[in-house]
């Protein structure tokens, strides 16, 4: 009986604290989304008539959150996903209360002053922090730990996108990386309460735009598209790895800070596509087709934005903005999406549906970059109406982006351990 009252009472912690994970997670995401875009987009239109301007807001972001970091939250450094998966497995670690403004201000500051990335990291290492202190505020049973912060980020995730089915997925691909029953209850209670808000408050989609149908005879094409998205998430991944790790070896915080935010700028002013997590450019890509003649600068130029959106990105992160892979991800796929859609309608005529191609680019390089393909899948289909039409095509280039990024990942760790144990045996 004893037993029983137990397991009895530990659920009804688990219900009532996934209550309040829910909501609080809900309205720092609502919020930090609506706040991020407004601000943005003031910034665009107030600047776009003096771009030399460019150069320099990603210095003044960053500035900004250096001081913060050193004088308001005493030199903490924010670490991203990874500050979440420490936590879960060393149960002694925890996720402070600091982490929640830390990442809230800084995944602001960073987007809104055109570094080239997004708040979807800032938001859910927030969101996990929530369900941190609310675990650690109640005390809540030990084996509950996963699922409060799964229960914040889920709601997070969902509040970004609109796709309860995406949150729920990515706190289990990607955060617990299992999934039982206190956990997809936990998950349930917030991400209900997040849809439900959305649902009344907030239900516009990320982009304006309705999926119609697909054609068959475009298959071999998105196959091309979902293998090239997973070489170009594996660039991605590489880059940010490679410029992290030699920013970091800079001692000079000034010069740190500003040759990586001044290079950011650079690039924002030759191509202002980049400009913080880029979702504005999309919609003009997508529709420019539809309003002049596609020049071959123009298709040379979403070469260049490919490229540049993942060395951009990764120049904010070395430069210490806060933020990860996945805006860029969904953008640069996007662009690559639309690159071989318009390439080869104009040079093969093959009348492939630009907007089909920039949703099966974005969702397959998201596959690839956090290796979480249901996730992709789902969230892509929410982010613009009918964007189920697509599930056939948007299902086989997750798993195709997702796989060749696998591949190519093993085959260099596989050819950097026999060139180490080939050294070493010249070396005997």
């Amino acid at each position: 009986m004893m037993r029983k009252e137990v397991i009895r009472k530990g659920y009804y912690n688990l219900i009532l604290n996934s209550i309040w994970v829910g909501i609080l997670a809900t309205l720092l995401g609502v919020s930090l989304k609506n706040s991020t875009a407004f601000f943005e987009e003031s910034l665009l239109e107030n600047i776009e008539h003096f771009p030399v301007l460019y150069i320099f807001l990603p210095s003044i972001g960053i500035t900004i959150i250096y001081f913060t970091r050193k004088y308001l939250f005493k030199g903490k450094q924010n670490k991203g996903i990874k500050e979440i998966f420490n936590t879960l497995e060393k149960r002694k670690d925890e996720l402070p209360f600091y982490k929640i403004p830390s990442h809230y201000i800084n995944g602001f500051l960073t987007v809104v002053f055109g570094g080239s990335t997004g708040i979807e990291v800032s938001t859910v290492v927030a969101t996990a922090a929530i369900g941190s202190s609310v675990y650690k505020k109640d005390k809540v049973a030990n084996a509950y730990k996963t699922e409060l912060i799964c229960a914040g980020v889920a709601a997070g995730v969902t509040t970004l996108f609109g796709s309860p089915i995406a949150g729920l997925l990515f706190a289990i691909e990607v955060i617990s990386r299992k999934v039982n029953k206190t956990l997809f209850l936990s998950c349930a209670i917030s991400i209900a309460i997040a849809q439900t808000f959305i649902f009344f408050f907030d239900n516009k989609k990320l982009f304006d735009f309705e999926v119609f149908n697909w054609n068959y005879h475009a298959i071999p094409y998105m196959i091309l598209l979902s293998i090239l998205a997973g070489i170009v998430a594996v660039f991605f991944t590489k880059s940010v790895i490679f410029i992290k790790t030699k920013f970091a070896q800079i001692k000079s915080n000034f010069i740190r800070v500003n040759t990586g935010a001044l290079l950011v700028g650079l690039g924002i002013f030759i191509f202002p596509a980049l400009y913080g997590d880029s979702y504005h450019a999309i919609p003009e890509l997508i529709l420019t087709p539809n309003y002049q003649t596609i020049s071959i600068g123009f298709i040379a130029s979403l070469v260049f934005i490919v490229f540049l959106k993942p060395i951009a990105a990764s120049l904010t992160l070395g430069a210490g903005g806060d933020g990860g892979v996945f805006a860029p991800s969904i953008v640069t796929g996007a662009i690559l999406g639309i690159f071989i859609a318009l390439f080869c309608n104009h040079f093969f005529d093959t009348e492939l549906i630009v907007l089909n191609f920039a949703l099966i680019g974005a969702a397959a390089m998201l596959s690839a970059a956090i290796h979480a393909p249901l996730t992709a899948l789902f969230l892509t289909c929410n982010i613009v109406d009918n964007g189920f039409a697509l599930f056939i095509p948007l299902l086989i280039g997750v798993y195709i982006a997702k796989y060749i990024a696998i591949f190519l990942c093993n085959y260099n760790v596989y050819t950097y351990e026999k060139g180490k144990k080939k050294l070493s045996i010249q070396l005997k």
